[in-house]
């Protein structure tokens, strides 16, 4: 019996008279059997990409999809549209569980969706073989992306179980960058490039804004209560924030929920499930929310708070109007939201390319916040692609107002260089403004050409046009250095002043109202990101609590003190002689950058007035290996013994021969140079 053709199905089973823009031959790729990577926006209708092939096919098509909202939601789609569809995840209950084997063992189900997790179980390969497995569809891809903000360390188990089955294999997502697309074909495909059909990421029918933070919850208030009894999603950078902000909405007449991971599974589940049915609900939620939900006429998506990246940001508003009709999104943004995303990047534990990648895709994201014109032209370059103005952009509408700052920006890439690219924007800013402080004599800056040039603008005004300089990306803070900023390629035509730069007047010219309490200044917080994230890798090595390695407060101080030296690392707070022993080398490393190499005889000694002795004997000692005019038998005392003369700091030629390990020989050459320097002591 000749297989269904795709177009017929599209009309009997699926109700659809014409393919979208590129389903057809994206489904003629997974039918041919070619391996497929498929990157198409949000509401392009990926799944009926795999799900059509399965149809068309002999076998089971196996589904690994990564929330069971998700697979829920799709199984049950199918089944209304009388298609064998089930799915096997944790939240079945024993009856569907049951139920999905005997459509199995029947030959009746044609698609089979899975949780990531189950790959792990070894029972899984031989059921996948047994029922006649005939290709792989993989949903949201990216979350093989070992450092990307959806990873599920599950999907790495993909790849091989191709190899094992010997089927092709299909995946889909909404966003990957060139960086990501990579990592997909190297994970899930082993290295062999598939069929790629990278689509157009342009939602037209979204309306886009982006505002600064001037009393967010005011603004998200007027935001919903512009758009009541429409279905809406608020995204938070917090769990208590959350629930804070529905309880807000709720007071003020909306019906809205809160959703985070911290949630029992059963309350998660019923809010996804009163998402889905109930209109004009308004769930305020953490990331945690929305990559299952398959709602197609959520209105409108407000971020309370900057999302981790562009990628995040396009994945998240992509949730809004599915349905192809119009939708909204507003996002706030404000100093406060760039520490913390900086923080979180660096005090992650991915290694420092990473970093740097996560810290780039922050700056386009802050690049299109702080855009000059319109924004969809601004994301959509991003993803490679080139565009009109979109006129459906806040931008577009009310076009912003642009000054001319190439000489402002001059001066700041300036006081950069001639400080060595070593600083943060809170010590530049002291510099630019003349302001006097300790960190500024201390280090002579008071002296540069540059201190004082930039009176005319207020602090408020120059944190405006570094973060704007930043998201145009003629600098990025240096993931090795601690957050110092660095100029890029892109900065040196307007450094020698070959090219004009224009920022936003209003960025500039409206500094934040309250100023943000932090643990420390903003000068000293990449290090503190720094130090925690290696608290956290050694917390985790030896498996116990952060602060049994060291607390907050010993980590700020060294953040503050910045010790270039295991002795000046014994004189923080909280550095005992154990943790200096066992700890302090590798805290020492991630504050200066280097390796630090002391022998355990000086190491005991670190921090304390005999370690100076043992210093000072040590280097006229090196003087007189070879004797006085450098012709002698080389001569040397061990580190022990020159710890115990530090010690005890012997008086006499003997009471230095009674500690022993010189010998004769040795106290005729270093006795009376070692008795000088103790005699100083």
């Amino acid at each position: 019996m000749p297989s269904p053709e795709p177009e017929a199905l599209l009309s009997t089973v699926f109700g659809f008279s014409a393919f979208r823009p590129s389903q057809e031959e994206i489904v003629r790729a997974v039918l041919e059997g070619r391996d497929t990577l498929a990157i198409m926006p949000t509401g392009g209708g990926k799944s009926l990409c795999y799900q059509l092939p399965a149809l068309c096919r002999e076998g089971v098509t196996v589904v690994i999809s990564p929330l069971i909202a998700l697979m829920r939601d799709q199984v049950r789609g199918l089944r209304a549209a009388g298609v064998e569809a089930g799915a096997l995840t944790s939240g079945n209950t024993e009856e569907e569980t049951e139920e999905v084997f005997a459509a199995l063992d029947a030959g009746r189900l044609k698609l089979l969706y899975m949780a990531p997790e189950r790959l792990g179980s070894s029972a899984t390969l031989p059921l996948l073989r047994r029922i006649g497995t005939r290709l792989i569809a993989v949903d949201e891809a990216h979350c093989v992306s070992q450092w990307g903000h959806d990873f599920r360390p599950d999907y790495l188990r993909i790849g091989d179980l191709r190899k094992a089955l010997g089927v092709p294999l299909a995946a889909f997502t909404a966003t990957a960058d060139a960086e990501t697309r990579e990592e997909i074909v190297a994970r899930l495909f082993g290295g062999r490039t598939p069929a790629t059909f990278l689509k157009g990421f342009d939602r037209p029918n979204i309306h886009l804004a982006f505002a600064a933070k001037d009393q967010p919850r005011r603004q998200i208030l007027n935001f919903a209560a512009a758009r009541k009894g429409l279905s809406g999603i608020v995204y938070c950078a917090t769990r208590a924030k959350t629930d804070a902000l529905a309880a807000a909405l709720r007071e003020a007449g909306h019906t809205a929920i809160a959703y985070h991971a911290g949630m029992e599974a059963d309350d998660r589940r019923l809010a996804e499930t009163r998402f889905q049915r109930e209109d004009g609900l308004i769930v305020v939620a953490t990331v945690a929310f929305g990559m299952g939900i398959d709602k197609p006429d959520i209105r409108w998506v407000a971020h309370a708070d900057l999302p981790k990246s562009i990628e995040a940001y396009y994945q998240e508003i992509g949730r809004a109007g599915r349905d192809g009709a119009p939708a909204e999104t507003l996002t706030l943004y404000g100093p406060e939201d760039i520490r913390l995303r900086r923080a979180q990047i660096d005090e992650g534990l991915a290694p420092p390319e990473r970093k740097a990648a996560d810290h780039a895709r922050l700056n386009a994201l802050l690049g299109l916040a702080e855009a000059l014109s319109c924004r969809r032209q601004k994301l959509l370059a991003y993803f490679g692609e080139t565009a009109e103005p979109c006129g459906n952009c806040d931008l577009c509408e009310n076009p912003a107002e642009v000054f001319d700052a190439t000489e402002a920006v001059r001066k700041a890439l300036s006081a950069i260089l001639r400080t060595g690219e070593n600083y943060g924007s809170g010590h530049l800013i002291d510099i630019l403004t003349g302001t006097l402080t300790n960190k500024v004599r201390d280090r002579g800056h008071d002296q540069l050409p540059t201190f004082g040039v930039g009176r005319e603008l207020s602090r408020g005004a120059w944190q405006g046009v570094f973060r704007q300089i930043t998201g145009q990306d003629l600098i990025r803070p240096d993931a090795e250095r601690h957050g110092a900023l660095r100029l890029t390629e892109t900065a040196l035509p307007v450094l020698k002043g070959e090219t004009r730069i224009e920022l936003r007047k209003d960025a500039v010219r409206t500094a934040p109202k309250t100023a943000v309490k932090t643990l420390v200044s903003e000068e000293d917080a990449p290090l503190l990101s720094a130090l925690k994230a290696k608290r956290r890798a050694l917390a985790e090595a030896a498996r116990v609590p952060a602060y049994v390695i060291f607390p907050d407060r010993t980590l700020i101080e060294m953040a503050e003190a910045r010790p270039g030296t295991l002795d000046e690392m014994a004189r923080v707070s909280g550095v005992g002689a154990k943790k200096l022993e066992s700890y302090g080398a590798a805290f020492l490393e991630v504050i200066t950058g280097a390796r630090v190499e002391m022998h355990p005889a000086r190491r005991k000694l670190a921090g304390t007035e005999e370690g100076s002795l043992f210093d000072r004997l040590e280097e006229v000692q090196r003087g007189l290996v070879r004797g006085l005019d450098g012709t002698g038998k080389y001569l040397s005392c061990t580190h022990t013994t020159l710890r115990r003369i530090a010690e005890t700091r012997p008086k006499t030629l003997s009471d230095l021969d009674r500690i022993g390990g010189l010998g004769e020989q040795k106290l005729d050459r270093f006795g009376k140079a070692f008795l000088e320097i103790l005699s100083d002591a």
